[in-house]
C-alpha cells in the first residue's frame, strides 16, 4: 500500500476543490432554468428566483409537456434521434471492418479520402443545394441522410476491430463463415461497449441539432424539438412560437417561465439515458483508441 505524505494529500484537496468548482459553475445556469421551470409566476416575472424555485409549482412544467406543439416536435425529435442512431450505427459498423484489414486493395488512398472529408466539408451551401435537388427538403430524411456516419466515429470502431484477435476470424472462417456472417455473429456482439459509445455519440447529435432543421424544414409540424425549442427561446411572446395561452393559463405561467420549462424538457430525456451509457462510453474510447 503506497502511503501518501502531506504534499500528495495537499495536492490531492486542491485538485477536488477546483473540480467542485467547476462543477458548480458548469450547474448553475442549468439550475437556474430548472427552477424557473418550477417557480411561481411572479417570482419570474420579478426576477427573484436564483438556483431554488420560489413558491413550488408544476403548472408551467405541465402545461408545457401537454401542449400538441411540443408533444409533435418531440416525436418527431423522437424518430429522427432513434432512426438516424441506428442507421448510423449500422453503417459506420460496415464501414469500420474493410477498412480495418490491413491488406484490403487501396487501403492508404481509401483512408486518406475519408480523413479529408472529415478534416473538409463542403460547407453549408453546397450541402443545401444538395438536398434541395434530391427533393428532401421538408423531410425528415434530410435531418438523417447527411449525418449517417462520422469519420471520427469510425475511426474509433475501426482501431477497436483491429485490436480484437484474428485467431476469432480465422476459427470462424474455418467453420465457414464468411464476411457478413463474421461481421453479424461475432464481431459486434463483441462490439457492445464502443457500439454503446458511438451510439451516445450519435443520439446526442441528433438530438440537439437544430441547425440543419432551421435550413431545410419549414413546416411546422415537422419540425423537430430543438427547433421548436430554439423559436420558443427567439421569440419574445411565446405565442408567436405555436404556444398559445388561455386566460387562466396567463395568471400563473410567465413566457419566461415556458421557456425554462421547454429547455428542462428537452434536455430530460437525453440525461436519462446517459447513466445507462456511460460504463459503456468510458470503456469503449479506451479499447477504440489505444493499440496493442
Amino acid at each position: 500500500m503506497i502511503r501518501k505524505n502531506a504534499a500528495d494529500r495537499t495536492l490531492h484537496v486542491a485538485v477536488y476543490l477546483v473540480l467542485t468548482a467547476m462543477t458548480a459553475v458548469t450547474l448553475l445556469p442549468f439550475a437556474n432554468v430548472l427552477a424557473k421551470s418550477v417557480s411561481a409566476e411572479w417570482a419570474v416575472v420579478s426576477g427573484q428566483v436564483g438556483v431554488w424555485p420560489i413558491d413550488f409549482q408544476l403548472d408551467t412544467m405541465r402545461y408545457v409537456i401537454t401542449s400538441q406543439p411540443f408533444v409533435r416536435a418531440f416525436i418527431v425529435s423522437l424518430i429522427v434521434t432513434v432512426a438516424g442512431s441506428l442507421f448510423s450505427i449500422l453503417l459506420t459498423a460496415i464501414t469500420a471492418y474493410p477498412l480495418s484489414k490491413r491488406h484490403l486493395p487501396g487501403m492508404r488512398g481509401i483512408m486518406v479520402a475519408f480523413v479529408f472529408t472529415m478534416m473538409f466539408s463542403g460547407g453549408t451551401i453546397p450541402n443545401y443545394l444538395l438536398i434541395r435537388q434530391l427533393g428532401l427538403m421538408n423531410s425528415l430524411w434530410s435531418l438523417i441522410l447527411p449525418a449517417l456516419i462520422s469519420v471520427f466515429n469510425m475511426l474509433i470502431v475501426k482501431s477497436y476491430y483491429e485490436n480484437l484477435p484474428e485467431s476469432l476470424e480465422e476459427s470462424a472462417r474455418m467453420d465457414g463463415a464468411r464476411n457478413l456472417t463474421l461481421l453479424f455473429r461475432i464481431l459486434l456482439p463483441l462490439s457492445m461497449p464502443v457500439l454503446a459509445t458511438i451510439a451516445l455519440f450519435y443520439a446526442v447529435y441528433y438530438w440537439n441539432d437544430f441547425y440543419h432543421p432551421m435550413l431545410y424544414i419549414n413546416s411546422s409540424s415537422l419540425k423537430p424539438l430543438q427547433l421548436y425549442l430554439r423559436d420558443i427561446v427567439m421569440d419574445a411572446d411565446t405565442t408567436q412560437a405555436g404556444v398559445s395561452k388561455t386566460a387562466d393559463d396567463l395568471l400563473n405561467i410567465s413566457p419566461e417561465g415556458i421557456r425554462a420549462a421547454t429547455v428542462v424538457a428537452s434536455t430530460v430525456p437525453i440525461v436519462l439515458v446517459y447513466p445507462y451509457l456511460q460504463k459503456y462510453f468510458i470503456k469503449g474510447v479506451l479499447i477504440g483508441s489505444v493499440k496493442g
